[in-house]
């Protein structure tokens, strides 16, 4: 058990560092962000608005994972949300590839950045889940009384 909690840790980590790079980059050097992410100046040109946008996406990605590794009774719902935005990115990076906007070659560039992250935290949210103290939450009302 204590092997599978240290595999969390290192995946929840690399979701904090990459999204907390990721947020540091798009927020002060957008422009930079932009010229140096293999492929992003292929999906149209250079907006600072919506590179900073997504900068700040990445920053509560990044804040979620973190706070919910220290917050455990908060961790399901962190890491859940930051999670569900991971998967819709990574879907939409297949989607893309779908329809024919990019070639399947992207995916496997794209992998480390996109679609790693979004294994890691679906991994992390299960494992996250199967330590949830059901029992606890059971004896508790969904609901506070009058």
């Amino acid at each position: 058990m204590q092997t599978l909690k240290y595999a969390v840790g290192a995946m929840v980590s690399f979701n904090i560092l990459l999204a907390g790079w990721l947020a540091a980059y798009m927020l002060y050097d957008p422009e930079g962000w932009y010229n140096f992410v293999p492929g992003v100046t292929d999906t149209g040109f250079f907006n600072q608005h919506f590179v900073r946008d997504i900068g700040i996406i990445q920053g509560f990605i990044a804040l979620g994972f973190a706070v919910g590794w220290f917050r455990e009774e908060r961790r399901i719902e962190l890491w859940g949300a930051a999670t569900l935005w991971l998967i819709a990115h990574a879907l939409f990076h297949l989607w893309e590839v779908a329809v024919g906007i990019c070639s399947s070659s992207v995916l496997l560039r794209d992998f480390p950045a996109v679609s790693l992250p979004a294994i890691f935290g679906i991994c992390a949210t299960i494992w996250a889940c199967s330590r949830y103290p059901r029992a606890a939450s059971a004896d508790r009302p969904l609901t506070t009384p009058s």
